[in-house]
């Protein structure tokens, strides 16, 4: 595979360049932010590997740039930010996959395997009804209308909109949405659902979003 990496660390990008080299790779090395961006939207590349904190340019405004151009080559993200919040915001950015620092080589080696045996031909727009969830550009519309949606939010509705038509449970939104893999008896599923149903079912004429008494929420098309 031909593999796009941007990484500042020498140190870092001479490991990554050798192991992936062993492994029958071609690497190509870019050392800042600008001249990745430059370099990723040019030649194609099977597959990215981006560091987070670069100079000029960090990794999640480069990816989100590279992904409003229509760029779908799957990317990895590198960083020693390990939060929940930090592997939600790359992976929002537009990120496929995510590894913290330090790793082992052999876990990048696999996972970069795994990104470049997706097809070429990637799913790029969700649709029920008359809502539309671009992919790529990151955009939500409603009957045309452009929807502004906070990162949480987009996770949200995503996740509802790959399970149409079918209940999903809290712990189920827990889980996939929030990493919370427990009941941490919070209210946060019931405030961010209130807050997407503002935004996606007001002032249209039919709701999406519809609340399972007792079970859970449900995104369906109006009949």
């Amino acid at each position: 595979m031909r593999i796009l990496l941007v990484e500042d660390d020498a140190e870092t990008a001479d490991y990554i360049v050798n192991g992936l080299g062993q492994a029958g790779h071609t690497v190509d090395h870019i050392g800042d932010g600008p001249a990745g961006l430059s370099r990723a939207a040019g030649p194609s590349f099977d597959v990215m590997i981006i560091d987070r904190m670069l100079p000029g340019l960090d990794g999640v405004s480069l990816v989100k740039a590279l992904r409003g151009q229509g760029v779908a080559t799957p990317v990895l993200f590198l960083s020693t930010l390990d939060g929940v919040d930090d592997r939600v915001t790359g992976l929002n950015a537009g990120g496929d996959d995510y590894l913290t620092k330090p790793f082992a080589l052999a876990e990048l080696q696999a996972r970069v395997a795994a990104l470049g045996r997706r097809p070429a031909s990637v799913e790029a727009v969700l649709r029920l009804g008359d809502l539309e969830m671009d992919l790529v550009a990151r955009t939500v519309r409603r009957a045309g209308i452009l929807v502004d949606l906070l990162p949480r939010e987009w996770q949200l509705l995503e996740y509802l909109v790959r399970h149409a038509d079918r209940v999903v449970t809290r712990s189920m939104l827990l889980e996939h949405v929030w990493d919370f893999h427990f009941d941490p008896r919070t209210n946060v599923v019931e405030t961010h659902v209130s807050r997407l149903r503002h935004k996606i079912d007001r002032g249209f004429a039919s709701e999406l979003i519809h609340t399972v008494r007792g079970t859970g929420y449900v995104i369906r098309a109006p009949a």
